[in-house]
This record gives C-alpha cells, sequence and structure tokens, in this order.
C-alpha cells in the first residue's frame, strides 16, 4: 500500500489516493502560510501523486478556497477528489469567529447555518471561491453545532445535489464519534457515503471502533481518517508543544513513552506507524493529513510508505498498547 495508490471511495463511484492532502493549514491555521508556499504545499501534493484535497469555508474564512481552487484549476478535474464542507456561511459580520485563523480576511467571519436554504448558498459560494465546475465530495462540517437541522435540512439539500448528479458524495464532517455514528442512523436513507472522523481512530484515542467503525462496514460507508498525528503528539510529547496539551496526563505520557520505545526496537517513525494504522481498519479508505510547506508533504509521504513490519503491530498488542482485536495494516487488517 502506497500514499498515491487509487481506491474506491466506498460505494461511490470516485477514486481517492490512500493519502489525503487536508487544507485548514492553508487557510492560516495558527499561524498565517504565505501565497506562495501555499501553492507550493498543492504543487507538491500534485507531484507525488495525491488525488484527494480537503478543504472548507471556515478555513480562513474562504482563503483555503481560494487557493485550493486556484492550484486544482489547472489539473485535470476528472484526476482528483475534491472536498469540501456545508454549515458555516462566510460573511460580513458574521459571529462565529474562531481564534485559531492566524490572518483571516478582515471584516468577514462565519454563521452557522445549516438550513436547506444555507446549505445551498454556501456550496454556490464555495464554488465561486474555488472557480472550479464541481464539488467531488460535500461534508456537513460539526453537525453536533445544530444536530436536528444538520441531519435533516442539511442533509436534504445534499441528497438532492446527489440525487441530481451535482456531487458524488454526501458526507460529513465529525470530531466525535458517536455524533456520527448517530447521523447515519437517523439520516433518510440511503444516508451519507462517507465520514470524515478527526482524531478518532488513532494510536492514542480509538473510539471511533466502539461504535462508529463497525456501522459504517456494515453499511459501505468510507472513512476518510484525519487528525492522526493528534497535532503531533506522538512526535513531541513535551508540555506546551504543538499539540496543545499544557500539561500531558500522566497516564497518556506512560502510553506515549511504551509506543516510542516499540517505535524505537523496530526503526518505525512515530508519525509513520500514525498514519498507516488506521487503514488497517476495512472501513477506513484514506487517511487525511495536513501540510504547511512542501516538505512537510514530502516527510507525510514518506512516512506513509515508511515500511513496517507485521511484528511491530503484534508487539503493540503484546505490550497492551492495542488490543488484540484492533484491526492492524498488514497481515492483521
Amino acid at each position: 500500500m502506497r500514499a498515491d495508490d487509487l481506491v474506491p471511495l466506498g460505494r461511490t463511484a470516485l477514486r481517492v489516493s490512500r493519502l489525503g492532502l487536508g487544507l485548514a493549514s492553508l487557510g492560516g491555521l495558527f499561524e498565517p502560510v504565505p501565497d506562495e508556499d501555499a501553492a507550493d504545499v498543492l504543487a507538491t501534493a500534485w507531484e507525488l501523486g495525491i488525488r484527494l484535497y480537503d478543504t472548507a469555508p471556515v478555513y480562513g474564512y474562504g482563503r483555503s478556497e481560494t487557493r485550493t481552487g486556484a492550484a486544482l484549476g489547472v489539473r485535470p478535474r476528472d484526476a482528483f477528489v475534491l472536498c469540501t464542507k456545508v454549515g458555516r456561511i462566510i460573511e460580513p459580520g458574521g459571529p462565529d469567529t474562531q481564534p485559531i485563523w492566524a490572518d483571516p480576511p478582515p471584516g468577514v467571519g462565519p454563521r452557522l447555518d445549516y438550513s436547506y436554504a444555507g446549505v445551498l448558498r454556501s456550496v454556490e459560494e464555495s464554488l465561486e471561491r474555488l472557480g472550479l465546475d464541481r464539488i467531488d465530495v460535500l461534508h456537513v462540517h460539526d453537525p453536533d453545532e445544530d444536530f436536528p437541522a444538520a441531519v435533516s435540512e442539511a442533509y436534504r439539500a445534499l441528497a438532492e445535489l446527489r440525487a441530481a448528479g451535482v456531487v458524488g458524495a454526501v458526507s460529513i464532517g465529525v470530531n466525535h464519534a458517536p455524533v456520527a455514528a448517530r447521523f447515519l442512523r437517523e439520516a433518510a436513507s440511503p444516508g451519507p457515503d462517507c465520514v470524515l472522523l478527526a482524531g478518532r481512530y488513532t494510536l492514542l484515542d480509538r473510539s471511533g471502533l466502539d461504535e462508529l467503525l463497525p456501522l459504517c462496514a456494515e453499511r459501505g460507508v468510507a472513512v476518510l481518517a484525519a487528525g492522526v498525528y493528534q497535532s503531533g503528539l506522538l512526535a513531541d510529547p513535551r508540555p506546551g508543544a504543538p499539540h496543545g496539551y499544557t500539561s500531558v496526563p500522566a497516564e497518556l505520557a506512560a502510553r506515549i513513552r511504551a509506543l516510542r520505545r516499540v517505535c524505537a526496537d523496530f526503526d518505525v517513525p512515530p508519525l509513520a506507524a500514525a498514519v498507516q494504522f488506521p487503514l488497517g481498519h476495512p472501513a477506513v479508505t484514506s487517511v487525511v493529513v495536513g501540510a504547511r510547506s512542501a516538505d512537510e508533504v514530502a516527510q507525510n509521504v514518506r512516512l506513509f510508505d515508511h515500511p513496517v513490519p507485521a511484528d511491530f503491530w503484534t508487539a503493540l498488542r503484546t505490550t497492551g498498547l492495542l488490543d488484540v482485536e484492533t484491526p492492524t495494516p498488514g497481515p492483521h487488517a
């Protein structure tokens, strides 16, 4: 399995690369990214075979979508899969601002809107920012912000766009696995085609395995696993590092130390294990990771393609770092 391998996106007609590029960083997540660096990120990703790109209106209040569209607009349209999201309208004075965006465009902000009309407006405005003729995958972004409207009105709008052939897949983008499982059960048939799950099926947090991933496997719903590096916690567990923990809980710190020891024993970079682990589950189609420089894109591809022996996963089980029944890549998948 390589980063540039193309596979079907669940039950849809779309084909995606095993490694996808998350584009929050290009919206200025935590720190600004110059235009030329953003263009280099997207160009390098293309050169290295990445064909799955995930953005959102809220990423830099439209900036990520604009940059993404400018870079992908010169590529053959049928050669990549583009995902964006609905649930937030970007408009003058939008009140749902987030401090994580370093240098958003002045005077505008997001406003939560999961209404039928709001979703259609969001899609139209995303297409304008992207400058592309279509969007392949539309996620309902953070449906827990207004679950009743998200599972009814927002989903209905996207389902109609899918039925009309305007989009190839309907999805949800979530940070909490139980929210996604509830959405899949309550949405009108045939339901979403895929789930973008952030930070809940990783080496450090496998809560997605409790209910969501088995449900997705049962229904043929593809899972895109994001947040697999836990903001770099495996690579740099020091308090105050970019992962966001001011003090890493003692139990978590002990697990990280144990993981890093097994990685050292097998000469496996911790982030290589992290980016490959989710693909052991049959419901997981791709892993989506971000980058703010061309070098980071290239590093992510190297980590994805780094050989990880089957004995490494066995050692994680032996040491209790993985449950016996947890699926892993390779012979144990």
